[in-house]
């Protein structure tokens, strides 16, 4: 938690900095929900205020982990309170679920019910044999040490590390022993989606619908955690970057142009229900969640704009004719 904090302000995203990067986060995050589109409806004062408190939360409230009974309660409401926060607002398959069950840790054991603590207490009690600290403790500085070598070779602090302690680093990256935890360190500004057309002729072109990810603007965004739609969830980064990229996305489109049925079940709708496309192609838009009144006006959750040619045309003779 305290990583994710503090990989937002090393890596010198402005947004994180001036506190505006939840100003774009609803409407820029892979699977938004519905509840999403109304929290980035908050006034810029109050998005900036929420913005803060997620810096109070996530760098100030990991510190009462090592309080006593109400220091840690404070912390696993706080921390809880923050994941479920997350959760109504965006669709993170099983992230929220597996934090919240580290937090009940957190928990004394005058929180719960006594006739639970009583079942507890008739359970066969597991010993384990104890470490000397002779060991424990190198192997807890050597953990601390590569944690906080990790956390800032990515960011752009510039420190000039000396030469053991790179070696250091360089000899245990293959145990991976820790990894570096950088969730949104750089947020996204502006939402590149993919849209997937298909065509008999070349000349007439229609879309094909996705379960969950952003297309039909008229379309909520819905919750689908704690499922992870990996197809939706795929496209979104595919959408950052170019085709050449992503090879499984032009295996993709292979198999929509066979028609393959596997596949088409991923999706919510194919345009070419009784046969496979001739054609196939991808669109690149921006998309961007409505405002209240542009909702009221047309009914659309999302409005977007056309950005460039993601995938020209291709046909099943391309890729048969291809090297």
């Amino acid at each position: 938690m305290f990583s994710s904090g503090a990989v937002k302000l090393l890596s010198g995203d402005p947004t994180w900095r001036d506190l505006t990067a939840l100003e774009y986060h609803y409407w820029t995050q892979p699977l938004p929900t519905w509840i999403g589109w109304y929290a980035n409806l908050l006034p810029p004062w109050a998005q900036k205020v929420s913005c803060a408190s997620m810096f109070a939360i996530e760098l100030g409230v990991p510190l009462l982990i090592w309080g006593g009974a109400r220091q840690r309660l404070v912390a696993f409401v706080a921390l809880t309170s923050l994941q479920l926060l997350i959760f109504v607002t965006g669709n993170y398959c099983f992230f929220n679920v597996l934090t919240v069950a580290l937090c009940v840790m957190l928990l004394d054991d005058s929180v719960w019910p006594a006739r639970a603590l009583r079942l507890l207490e008739n359970a066969s009690p597991v010993r384990a044999a104890a470490w000397p600290r002779w060991v424990t403790t190198p192997v807890a500085a050597l953990l601390l040490l590569l944690g906080v070598l990790q956390m800032f070779s990515p960011s752009r602090v510039g420190l000039d590390w000396p030469a053991p302690l790179r070696f250091l680093e360089r000899a245990a990256a293959p145990l991976r022993l820790v990894n570096g935890y950088g969730l949104f360190a750089v947020m996204t500004t502006t939402r590149p989606e993919i849209v997937v057309e298909g065509s008999d002729d070349g000349e007439t072109w229609t879309e094909y619908e996705f379960r969950w990810k952003a297309g039909d603007l008229s379309r909520s965004p819905e919750f689908v955690e704690p499922h992870q739609p990996r197809l939706d969830w795929q496209m979104w980064f595919a959408a950052l970057g170019g085709y050449d990229q992503n090879p499984w996305f032009v295996a993709f489109m292979q198999r929509l142009l066979q028609g393959s049925p596997e596949v088409t079940a991923l999706l919510h709708r194919s345009p070419f229900p009784d046969h496979p496309p001739r054609y196939v192609r991808a669109v690149r838009y921006l998309y961007r969640f409505t405002d209240l009144a542009e909702r009221r006006a047309t009914g659309h959750w999302w409005k977007r704009e056309p950005q460039s040619l993601y995938l020209p045309a291709v046909s099943l003779e391309s890729f048969r004719t291809s090297p």
